[in-house]
């Protein structure tokens, strides 16, 4: 008791009152006592009713690991981290958009040592290789913070714990979340990076923001005095007596913890870019190196070589009206959805899922399945690690696609999301971890064994399965239904009509359950068969990327002839005029999803004089077109 009531006057309680002039002296504090919830024996961790990275209100962030809830305040241990999307919650669909498992290398328990009373110990191979919490447990969870949030009419901060000796899980603590709750949400500050270095280490991304400085390599607080104003501070991880020097730095790195850790959050508090979790940071940066801490890019963040240039833009967004043309965007990385989506938009025009595939699962789908028989060893050895905790090979694949594909729909929910089918190429697909026993050598990729060519294909139509499955269980068990897809690189007509009745046999008919197939309009066939393509699909997606490089005969890989590559072509915009009318005449939706219209903002306006329905632009440029249209509409 005595302990507690000297902790009134620690350096950082000191500091606190010192920052918010509050009396020394005019302070006083209560010692709870009540029942130990034995998360000892169990786990316990942190939740958050609202996105603390980018304000996303629609998902309860859960971070947990084994034991004693300490070691995720203080960013010992890499916590499993789940992410539940709260409209889906509520219609009791399965709703976990994303897991993701922690290393959680050490737990705390209990000692039978009153000076010592918790220890640390190691965590035994099964238990870093399993979640610590069940899907039921989880969605449970989040349920309670619904609930809490709604009690509180405001975004929450809450810690639970389970107990091990009868599996109750309990609330044991709930409080106003302060950051991202309190921003402006009139006020857009986007942060972007000029140019890309060497990348020293990575880790999981605190805030939007970009800093730069010195890196101070420091390992114990007993050495924080050496710390100076601007400086980037790495270190293994923080806790409160760091508070005094956090607040004084460009930028923090730590090698362990997770979002809900220490560092994370003082972090948040104060506005400083912080990455935590690289493993290696305080070992690999070097005290007084120049470096340049992103975490501007997404879910990862990356500490760069050297001082980079960025820039920093602000938007008011309170009077920004909104253009008749839908403005929506292009999209990939799941990652970066929340952060995206909290930027005026109209939906997701082009959902891409090769940057799941190649960053998250990294497996070609015919390995997965062909695994048994696989003849390249360390592919193997590669597959049997990344597959670990999972019931199969197939499991993983189809888990892991419906993750990241339900994560981009939930950010733009209850707004339209379109998602292509994939599109790699044949050399893109052999760079898969095991594809190059599946894949064949082409002279030119870029127009060989793509798109639909695939899909119905006896070589690849079981790999196609697998992607059929993950959309249904997006769309079916998680309750997104604003998903709709689109078929890219389809060549005829009758291509066409076998790729549905593929897609059918798996369970997604064009028309059951309000699902809607699209057309990637990005073959000269597309527009020159416009009507009879109308027939078969429900709406067109100019893709003009391939478009350009089809209608001038130009390979848009070759820098030889990279010149001739012009989106503004008049031939080029001949056809885009020509697909529009085509689909105004048969009734169907067109817009357009190509990297055109972020390039040149005169070439959105234009297209929207000649009626487009809509326009996806990749993030950086939508707020820059979106006022360039509406300029152009005054004029």
């Amino acid at each position: 008791c005595r302990r507690c009531f000297a902790s009134l006057f620690t350096d950082r309680a000191i500091s606190y009152r010192q920052d918010k002039r509050f009396d020394h002296f005019k302070i006083s504090l209560s010692i709870g006592v009540q029942k130990m919830v034995r998360s000892d024996k169990a786990s316990s961790g942190v939740m958050f009713s609202i996105d603390t990275e980018s304000g996303f209100p629609d998902v309860v962030v859960i971070n947990g690991s084994l034991g004693l809830g300490e070691n995720i305040v203080q960013g010992s241990v890499t916590p499993d981290e789940w992410r539940v999307f709260k409209p889906t919650l509520t219609l009791k669909k399965k709703a976990i958009l994303s897991r993701s498992l922690g290393a959680k290398k050490v737990k705390m328990v209990y000692t039978t040592d009153p000076a010592h009373p918790t220890k640390n110990v190691p965590t035994k191979l099964v238990e870093r290789d399993q979640f610590c919490l069940s899907d039921k447990e989880v969605e449970k969870l989040a349920r309670w913070a619904v609930q809490i949030e709604k009690h509180y009419a405001k975004p929450m901060d809450m810690e639970w714990a389970k107990d091990g000796q009868t599996g109750q899980l309990f609330i044991v603590q709930a409080r106003p979340e302060t950051v991202v709750s309190r921003r402006d949400p009139n006020s857009l500050e986007e942060f972007r990076l000029g140019r890309r270095s060497h990348v020293l280490v990575q880790g999981q991304s605190v805030g939007r923001k970009i800093g730069s400085g010195s890196a101070r390599v420091i390992q114990g607080v007993k050495h924080i005095q050496n710390f100076k104003d601007g400086e980037v501070l790495v270190t293994t991880m923080t806790d409160p007596d760091w508070e005094p020097i956090m607040k004084r730095a460009a930028a923090i790195v730590t090698d362990k913890g997770g979002r809900t850790c220490h560092a994370a959050i003082v972090s948040r508090e104060l506005g400083v870019p912080c990455i935590v979790g690289t493993g290696n940071g305080s070992s690999v940066i070097r005290n007084a190196k120049k470096v340049t801490v992103s975490c501007a890019e997404g879910e990862t963040g990356f500490v760069y070589d050297g001082l980079l240039p960025f820039t920093v833009k602000t938007t008011n967004l309170k009077h920004l009206r909104r253009p008749k043309t839908k403005i929506m965007m292009i999209a990939g990385d799941p990652g970066s959805a929340f952060s995206d989506a909290m930027i005026p938009n109209d939906g997701c025009g082009l959902a891409r899922q090769e940057f799941i595939i190649a960053s998250s699962i990294r497996i070609h789908p015919m390995a997965i399945l062909k695994y048994p028989r696989l003849k390249d060893a360390a592919a193997k050895l590669q597959i049997e690690e990344l597959t670990k905790g999972y019931s199969s090979k197939k499991e993983y694949y189809v888990d892991k696609l419906s993750q990241g594909i339900a994560t981009i729909a939930a950010a733009f929910y209850p707004k339209d999301v379109i998602v292509r089918l994939s599109d790699f190429k044949t050399n893109e697909y052999a760079n898969l971890i095991g594809g190059k026993e599946f894949e064949p050598h082409e002279e030119n990729p870029m127009i060989g064994w793509r798109g639909a060519s695939r899909y119905y294909d006896p070589k690849y139509r079981a790999g196609f399965a697998l992607e059929c499955q993950a959309f249904k269980r997006v769309r079916e068990q998680m309750g997104l239904t604003n998903l709709k897809i689109m078929v890219p690189f389809c060549r005829t007509v009758a291509e066409a009509k076998l790729v549905l009745k593929e897609m059918e046999q798996h369970g997604l008919k064009r028309g059951r359950h309000g699902l809607k197939v699209y057309v990637m309009a990005e073959i000269p066939s597309n527009i020159i068969l416009a009507k009879e393509f109308a027939g078969v699909f429900d709406g067109f997606s100019i893709g003009s990327n391939d478009l350009t490089q089809l209608t001038l005969g130009v390979d848009r890989d070759s820098e030889l002839v990279a010149h001739l590559y012009d989106e503004r072509n008049a031939a080029v915009k001949h056809l885009l005029a020509e697909i529009i009318k085509q689909a105004k005449l048969a009734g169907d939706p067109v817009g357009i999803c190509g990297q055109a219209p972020s390039d040149f903002p005169d070439l959105a306006t234009w297209l929207v004089k000649q009626g487009i329905d809509s326009i996806s632009l990749n993030p950086d440029t939508v707020m820059k077109t979106t006022l360039a249209i509406l300029k152009a509409k005054r004029k």
